[in-house]
C-alpha cells in the first residue's frame, strides 16, 4: 500500500482546511486507498474528528523534521494521553473539559491517564497580521513543558494541551472569510512541546464564554459553534498519533518493518499557493511526487512557478482522486 501525506498549513486562510475539519472529507476519501499522514489542521473539528484508522496524525513541527529525515514515525494505536490545562482556566470551564475527557474515555475507550494544571498562567494572545496570517504570543511556554513532563513521568505517550484564549468575535471567520485567528499561536504551542519533548502533541483553545451560539455560521466553521470545548478532536487524533523516533531510538528499532521514514512517502498533497513549506521543499529535493491543488486557495502566493518547484498541478481534490 502506498503512503501519502495530506498537508494544509495552519493559519493561512486555506479555503479547504482553514476552518474546522473542512478538509476531512477529501482526506478520508484518499485514506481509503492509501495510508495517509495528516497534520491536525486537516482533521480537527472541535467535537468531531475526521481521523480514520488509516491516517497518521502528526503535529507540524514533527512533520517538518520527518520530511527532513531527522526523525522517523512509529505507528501506534491506543496511546496513553496526558492533558495539560492552563492555570488561568476558570473552574467552571475546567469542569466542562473534565466532563469532556470522561465522555471521550467512555465513548471511545481512549486511555487518558490524567491531567496536570500548569503552575503559572500560560498567557496567550493572538492576532492576524497585515499579510492576513494568523499569529500570536505566549508568555510562558516553559510552564506547559513542566506540566507535560509530569505527565510523561506518569506514563503519557502523547500530550494534549488546553490553554485559555482571550475572547474573539471571529465574525469574518464565522462567515467563511479570512483565517482562523487562533491557528498561528496554537502552532507556536504545539511546535514548542514537539521540539522540547519529542512526543506527539496537539492543542485546543479554551474560552471563558462557553455559551453555544445560536447564529447560523459558514458550514466550514460550524463544528466550532456547537460545542463549548474543542478538546475531543485532539484526543481522538492523539489516540493514534505515531510515536517519534529520534536518531538513538531509530537505531534501536532499525529492524522493525513498520517504521516510517521520508523514503516511505510516495506523494504529498498541498494547496497550490502554499508551496514554500518544508515538506514541499524536501519532497522536491528527493524528486518525489507533489500534487498542488488549485481550488484550495490561501492568503499566500507561493506558487510552484514562483519558486521553481516541479509538481503536478491539479484543479480539484475530486480530480486528484481520479489520478491516485
Amino acid at each position: 500500500m502506498k503512503t501519502g501525506a495530506f498537508v494544509v498549513p495552519t493559519g493561512i486562510g486555506a479555503s479547504i482546511g482553514g476552518f474546522a475539519g473542512d478538509a476531512s472529507y477529501w482526506a478520508r476519501q484518499i485514506s481509503k486507498i492509501c495510508r495517509l499522514i495528516v497534520n491536525p489542521n486537516v482533521v480537527n473539528a472541535a467535537c468531531f474528528s475526521g481521523i480514520t484508522d488509516n491516517m497518521l496524525y502528526v503535529e507540524g513541527y514533527s512533520l517538518d523534521f520527518f520530511f527532513k529525515g531527522e526523525i522517523e514515525l512509529s505507528p501506534s494505536k491506543n496511546n496513553k494521553i496526558g492533558v495539560v490545562f492552563d492555570k488561568s482556566i476558570s473552574q467552571r470551564v475546567l469542569n466542562v473539559h473534565i466532563n469532556t475527557i470522561n465522555a471521550v474515555k467512555t465513548v471511545y475507550g481512549i486511555d487518558i491517564i490524567g491531567y496536570e494544571i500548569t503552575e503559572k498562567e500560560v498567557g496567550v494572545d493572538f492576532f492576524v497580521d497585515n499579510s492576513g496570517i494568523s499569529m500570536g504570543n505566549v508568555a510562558d511556554l516553559a510552564t506547559i513543558k513542566d506540566a507535560a513532563q509530569k505527565l510523561i513521568k506518569k506514563g503519557a505517550e502523547a500530550i494534549a494541551i488546553v490553554a485559555k484564549f482571550p475572547e474573539d468575535e471571529g465574525v469574518d471567520y464565522a462567515n467563511g472569510v479570512g483565517v482562523d485567528p487562533v491557528g498561528g499561536v496554537e502552532a507556536i504551542i504545539s511546535h514548542y512541546i514537539s521540539k522540547e519533548l519529542k512526543i506527539p502533541c496537539a492543542h485546543a483553545p479554551a474560552f471563558e464564554n462557553i455559551e453555544i451560539s445560536t447564529e447560523i455560521v459558514d458550514p466550514r466553521a460550524s463544528a466550532e459553534y456547537i460545542t463549548p470545548t474543542f478538546l475531543p478532536c485532539i484526543l481522538i487524533g492523539l489516540n493514534q498519533a505515531p510515536l517519534i523516533l529520534t536518531s538513538g531510538s531509530i537505531s534501536m528499532n532499525k529492524d522493525r518493518e513498520d517504521i516510517l521514514s521520508i523514503n516511505d512517502v510516495d506523494f504529498l498533497i498541498v494547496p497550490y499557493s502554499a508551496m514554500g513549506s518544508v515538506p514541499v521543499l524536501e519532497m522536491s529535493k528527493l524528486g518525489k511526487k507533489i500534487y498542488a491543488i488549485k481550488e484550495n486557495k490561501t492568503v499566500l502566493d507561493v506558487t510552484p512557478e514562483k519558486i521553481g518547484i516541479k509538481c503536478d498541478i491539479i484543479n480539484t481534490y475530486k480530480e486528484l482522486m481520479e489520478l491516485l
